[in-house]
Order: structure tokens, then sequence, then C-alpha cells
């Protein structure tokens, strides 16, 4: 996946931009998420990518773009890879179901910049940070979207879809930001049908527990 073309590089290849990008962006996150991002430097960052600090600023102008370009890579994830996992799937029930174990894996493979992302969006700029929390807002629509076409088929019913939906995102979430708890209890299959008990079953209508007994 190509990270954003939003920060200014002095590279013109796309190819190579994208893919340094990525290696300084994915030693960044290790350092970030080690030690905070206020007490890492370039050069740090520079050195655990096994670059040069030169290099750094030939694709990135400063800290915060690396930044940036770290908890964008996050969401664009999200919002690339999780639909084509349910996509093929005709039950509303199994498309929701499956979104959430989609999730739950990139949260797994991505670990450390999601807790990164708790800990580190304040630190953006305001402009970057209204970036961030918007498209924030488009990935949760993919459990939104999901729930209102298991509503409206009268499979599920909840009192409130807006907190049912960030019930799910927070479950997903909570599978790195939690680890340390839940290491030795569950690998990622048993959470993935531990969150099918917590936030389907109890909301399921007649019909739609009927079909979820099938599966």
């Amino acid at each position: 996946m190509a990270l954003s073309d939003d920060v200014e590089s002095h590279v013109s290849d796309k190819d190579l931009i994208a893919r340094r990008r990525r290696q300084i962006v994915n030693a960044a996150v290790k350092l970030f998420s080690k030690q905070g991002y206020a007490g890492t430097t370039v050069q740090q960052i520079s050195k655990q990518a096994g670059v040069s600090t030169g290099l750094v600023y030939q694709y990135f102008g400063d800290k915060d773009d690396i930044l940036f370009l770290a908890l964008k890579q996050v969401l664009d994830t999200y919002e690339h890879d999780i639909p084509p996992q349910y996509a093929d799937l005709d039950h509303p029930l199994e498309r929701l179901f499956a979104a959430l174990r989609a999730y739950c894996t990139v949260v797994h493979t991505l670990r450390d910049a999601t807790v990164l992302a708790y800990r580190a969006t304040k630190s953006l700029p305001l402009n970057r940070r209204i970036y961030i929390e918007n498209a924030e807002i488009r990935t949760n629509r993919i459990f939104r979207d999901l729930l209102d076409e298991c509503v409206a088929q009268g499979l599920m019913k909840a009192p409130d879809l807006e907190l049912l939906t960030y019930q799910f995102v927070l479950f997903s979430h909570a599978w790195a930001l939690k680890q340390w708890a839940f290491s030795g209890k569950y690998d990622l299959d048993s959470y993935v049908e531990a969150g099918g008990k917590l936030l389907i079953e109890p909301f399921l209508t007649g019909n739609g527990r009927a079909y979820w007994n099938t599966l």
C-alpha cells in the first residue's frame, strides 16, 4: 500500500517514495511506541530504519510528517483491507461478523501503530489532527453501514446504533490496547468469537437469531 503524497518529498520516483517512507514509518512506529513521540528523535528513527538522517529528510520535512503518515497508514489500511473481506458475502449478519474479524485482524497486524494512534494523535498540529479524526469517522462507517443493513432487514434491534458502532470499534482496538490483559486468555480467533457474543447476539431479533444459530 502506498503512503500518502500529501507530505512533501525531494524524491520524484513514486515507488521509491512509497518504499522508503514505509521503511522509515515502520521504524518510527517501533520507537514512538517504546519511548514516546516526544522522546524520539529523527536521528534515532534513521538509525532504527538503517538509513542516514539526511535520507530521512529527503522523504519527510520533519518528525510531525512521520507521525502523520504513521497514523494515516493505519486508517488507510482499515479502509482498504477490511471491506474486501466481506464484499462477497450475501447475508448481513455474515458480513457484519466478517467485518469484525477483519478489523481485529488488521489491528493484530498493526498492534504498535494502533496503540500509537491513541497516544500520539494529540501531538499533531490541529489541521492534521482534524484530518485523522475525519479519516477515523470514515472507517467507523464500515460498522455503521453494516449495522444499518442488519436493522433494516429485521435481523437486529439496538437502542442506539451510534454507540453500538463505537463499541465495535473499541472492541477491535482493545485487542492491541489491552494485549497485556488478554495474552494467555484469548487468541485472535477466540477473541473475535467473544466479540460476536458481546456485540451481535444480544441485539438479534428472532429472525436474526434463527440465522445466527446456523453459522
